[in-house]
C-alpha cells in the first residue's frame, strides 16, 4: 500500500475523539476589533462602553493598560446577545487570575498574563456570541479622577469554540460565577458554583487567606492547612463527588503548600503567595483536561479536609474569593 493511501486509511480508522478538529477557512471569517490609546473614558459613577459589535462570532483577545491607584479593581463587563445584566462581570486582575492586587511582572501563558508593571494584563479567552457583544469598563471604589487608559479588544466572526479537541455547540456561552470575600469555618464545604443544564468547566481562579496566626512559630505551617482541601465536582445532582484534587494547592498543580513559590504554566499557575500572611491566588485552566457535565454542576472546595475520621492537621477559618468560568449550552 502506498504511503499516502496508508495515511488516509489510518486517519479514517481513528476514533472520532482522536481526530484533529477540522475548521475550514473561507470568506465567512472576518476579524474585527478596536483599541483605545491614552484616553480617559473611565469613571466610578457609570460604565464606559469600550467596544460594541453586531454579528456572530467570538472575542479572542483583550489587553488593558494604565497606571492608577486601585486599577486591580477596575470592573470589566461583557454583555452577550443583548443581556441587560452582564454574564461576565469581573475585577480586572481577578479576571486574569491575579488576587490581592499583586503587581508582579512579567509572567504569562497563552491564555492570560501580566507583561508589565504597573497594569498591563491580557487574555485570549474565546467568548462566543450569537447576535452581539458589548464590553464596558468602570473604575473601582478606590480610584478618583479619570485616569489615562489603553485597551485592545479583538475577535473573529463565525469562529467556533473548541475545548479538549471537541467543538462546542453553537449555543455555548462563556459565563462567570463569583464567590466574593466569603469566610468559611474550618472543614466547611463551600460551593463555588451551582448551575443547572449542560456545559463544561473552563477555568477557576482563587484568592484565599487563612485567618489565624498561631503563637508558636514552629507550628505556623498549620495556619496554611486550609490548603488540605480536596476540590469536588458534583455532576448531574450526584450525592457523591468526582474528586478533582488531593489538596487545594494540588488542584493548582502546586505541592507542600506552594513551598517553591510563584510559577506559571499553560495549565495552572500561582500568581500571589505570602506565607507570612497565609494567602495565595492561583488559576487553573481545564482546556486539555476538560470537565464536562450534564444536568447540572456543583463545584466545591473545603476549608481544610476530613477524610473518614481523619482531620488533616489544624485548619483555620479562611476567606475566599473565587471566579469559576463555565461554557454552558
Amino acid at each position: 500500500m502506498k504511503l499516502k493511501s496508508l495515511l488516509v486509511f489510518l486517519l479514517a480508522t481513528l476514533p472520532v475523539f482522536a481526530r484533529p478538529p477540522v475548521v475550514k477557512a473561507d470568506h465567512t471569517f472576518k476579524t474585527f476589533g478596536t483599541m483605545g490609546k491614552e484616553v480617559t473614558p473611565l469613571s466610578r459613577d457609570k460604565e464606559a462602553e469600550l467596544f460594541r459589535h453586531e454579528g456572530n462570532g467570538c472575542l479572542t483577545h483583550m489587553w488593558f493598560g494604565g497606571d492608577w491607584k486601585g486599577c486591580a479593581k477596575t470592573r470589566i463587563r461583557i454583555y452577550v446577545d443583548g443581556e441587560v445584566k452582564a454574564s461576565i462581570d469581573m475585577e480586572l486582575y481577578l479576571g486574569h487570575g491575579i488576587g490581592f492586587g499583586d503587581e508582579y511582572a512579567p509572567w504569562g501563558v497563552a491564555r492570560i498574563g501580566k507583561a508589565g508593571a504597573p497594569n498591563s494584563v491580557y487574555d485570549t479567552y474565546r467568548i462566543p456570541f450569537g447576535k452581539s457583544i458589548r464590553v464596558t469598563g468602570q473604575l473601582g471604589p478606590d480610584t478618583t479622577g479619570n485616569p489615562l487608559f489603553w485597551w485592545i479588544i479583538r475577535g473573529t466572526e463565525n469562529l467556533p469554540v473548541e475545548l479538549g479537541g471537541v467543538r462546542l455547540p453553537e449555543k455555548a456561552r462563556l459565563k462567570l460565577y463569583k464567590l466574593e470575600n466569603y469566610t468559611a469555618r474550618p472543614l466547611e464545604e463551600l460551593s463555588l458554583c451551582d448551575v443547572k443544564g449542560n456545559g463544561a468547566l473552563y477555568q477557576v481562579t482563587m484568592a484565599a487567606k487563612g485567618l489565624r496566626k498561631l503563637e508558636d512559630a514552629s507550628q505556623r505551617w498549620k495556619d496554611l492547612s486550609f490548603m488540605e482541601a480536596c476540590m469536588r465536582a458534583y455532576i448531574g445532582g450526584a450525592r457523591e463527588p468526582l474528586f478533582l484534587s488531593s489538596g487545594l494547592e494540588d488542584y493548582f498543580l502546586g505541592t507542600y503548600y506552594f513551598n517553591k513559590g510563584r510559577y506559571a504554566t499553560p495549565v495552572a499557575g500561582l500568581t500571589h503567595f505570602d506565607k507570612d500572611e497565609n494567602e495565595f491566588s492561583a488559576y487553573r485552566f481545564r482546556e486539555d483536561d476538560p470537565v464536562f457535565f450534564q444536568n447540572g454542576l456543583r463545584l466545591t472546595c473545603r476549608c481544610g479536609e476530613k477524610i473518614g475520621t481523619k482531620i488533616f492537621h489544624d485548619p483555620p477559618p479562611a476567606c475566599y474569593t473565587t471566579y469559576v468560568w463555565l461554557y454552558q449550552w
